[in-house]
């Protein structure tokens, strides 16, 4: 199906048809130079109506606290208890998965190192021998130097018949910094250090990362917590996240035109969003 293809609908129209909206951040409400047009008009006015609403966002180089405050700064009143990033979904995945104090090799920001702590996770250094590989941010460390130093380091704790469990707290490849330029996410250093670890070890199937954030059900099932209902609909910028977590979770969806999709390409029928929205206004 092509893009023009899907039904139009308005922000006006979806708050008005579902009891609560969830927002992605980056290619919808903000890029990395401000807040998108109409943002800062529709935060308001959810606020003012006490229309139920989330930010569900794979950034875990930030705290909540510290997103609301980022927010703030381009003039969206995001409250924390409106916040859900996929960083802080680490801290269930540790206790689940008996992972407390476990010693744990992290690149990100200072934030990203805090989801770790607060987690139970027992930060090294990543010449040290480690049981968790964890990529939370792109930004903190020089790419080219610190994908080759991991990967062999990973080359030498595996082939010391050690295993390492491998997580990825934000799975997006790319984010819009401005209307018509893109950045690497973490999921770029994730996929080298997976095709690395496969051309080395091509019969473990085991050595791949497990990826918090949208499109996986976890944080979306945080969402239902918070909101207690199903009659709410994703509004997302990218077709592999947003719009694919909301088919999994079986919530509607909207694609904006603000983001990452392409819009001149055609949309496979297991990514198809139920609705496309030109702008926010």
């Amino acid at each position: 199906m092509k893009f023009e293809q899907i039904p139009e609908i308005t922000i006006d129209e979806l708050i008005k048809s579902y009891d609560a909206l969830l927002l992605d951040a980056y290619g919808v409400l903000i890029n990395s130079s401000g807040p998108l047009p109409k943002s800062n008009c529709l935060i308001d006015e959810l606020n003012s109506i006490k229309k139920p609403y989330l930010i569900l966002t794979n950034d875990s180089s930030r705290s909540i606290e510290a997103s609301s405050i980022r927010y703030g700064e381009f003039g969206l009143d995001i409250p924390t208890e409106k916040i859900i990033t996929s960083g802080s979904l680490i801290q269930n995945y540790f206790l689940k998965n008996n992972l407390i104090n476990q010693s744990c090799c992290v690149l990100g920001t200072d934030d990203t190192f805090e989801y770790v702590t607060k987690a139970g996770g027992r930060i090294v250094l990543p010449k040290d021998t480690f049981q968790i590989l964890i990529i939370g941010a792109i930004s903190g460390y020089p790419f080219v130097e610190t994908a080759s130093d991991l990967i062999s380091r990973l080359f030498s704790i595996i082939d010391s018949q050690n295993t390492v469990e491998l997580i990825l707290m934000n799975p997006d490849l790319l984010y819009p910094k401005t209307e018509d330029s893109f950045g690497l996410a973490a999921a770029s250093l994730a996929k080298l250090i997976e095709e690395a670890l496969s051309l080395r070890y091509p019969m473990n199937e085991t050595l791949t990362f497990t990826k918090l954030g949208k499109p996986y059900l976890p944080i979306f099932e945080k969402a239902f917590a918070k909101t207690r209902t199903k009659k709410m609909v994703m509004i997302g910028d990218q077709l592999h996240t947003d719009i694919q977590g909301a088919k999994n979770f079986g919530i509607d969806s909207v694609l904006m035109e603000t983001g990452i999709s392409s819009l001149n390409s055609e949309i496979p029928e297991n990514l198809q969003p139920t609705y496309r929205m030109k702008s926010l206004g």
